[in-house]
């Protein structure tokens, strides 16, 4: 295992230990640049060397949380994701016409574009957690509430993390019983 590698399985041990709920049957949304992982500005040097190395953890962690996982493009196909045609079909998500390039798209959406078993493309998605890799913000992506899930591993590689899971929205005021 890879120093990069490392340091995301310690960022999602640490996610699934400190995360209230399970993301069994759920989507895990995931932006990554690997430009800041490798130390470089964002969007300037991707590499599908360490998207590999990415992928290949993300992947095995989805399979342990039994949750399917969307990969966000970058800015250029604006912030479209890479997930399952089986996923998007379940959840009615329409597909869209584009495939991601390491220019445009992005290092890691362009793996796994090239390494999911029937990939497509859509806009939007409403997930249930999902990691930031690099300050690629993925906010846009989550449920409308989300909580961030601070870990002791700020960092893969060069680029920071942050986690979040989603909930509920409370409503109701102050006479609303949540539980």
């Amino acid at each position: 295992m890879t120093q990069i590698q490392t340091d995301l399985r310690t960022a999602l041990v640490a996610f699934t230990e400190a995360c209230p709920v399970l993301l069994k049957g759920g989507i895990f949304v995931v932006g990554a640049s690997t430009s800041e992982v490798a130390g470089a500005h964002i969007g300037k040097q991707g590499s599908l060397e360490i998207a590999a190395e990415l992928y290949e953890t993300l992947t095995s962690f989805a399979a342990e949380q039994e949750a399917a996982l969307a990969f966000q493009c970058c800015e250029h196909l604006n912030r479209a994701l890479v997930l399952e045609r089986v996923v998007a079909q379940t959840r009615s998500w329409p597909e869209v016409s584009a495939v991601p390039a390491r220019d445009a798209g992005g290092a890691l959406a362009t793996y796994a574009y090239t390494h999911m078993d029937a990939p497509v493309l859509v806009e939007a998605i409403q997930a249930d957690a999902g990691i930031d890799i690099g300050d690629t913000l993925i906010g846009m992506h989550l449920k409308p509430v989300a909580v961030p899930v601070r870990v002791q591993q700020k960092m893969v590689g060069q680029a920071h993390v942050t986690l979040a899971y989603t909930r509920p929205k409370f409503i109701g005021g102050a006479r609303a019983c949540y539980e």
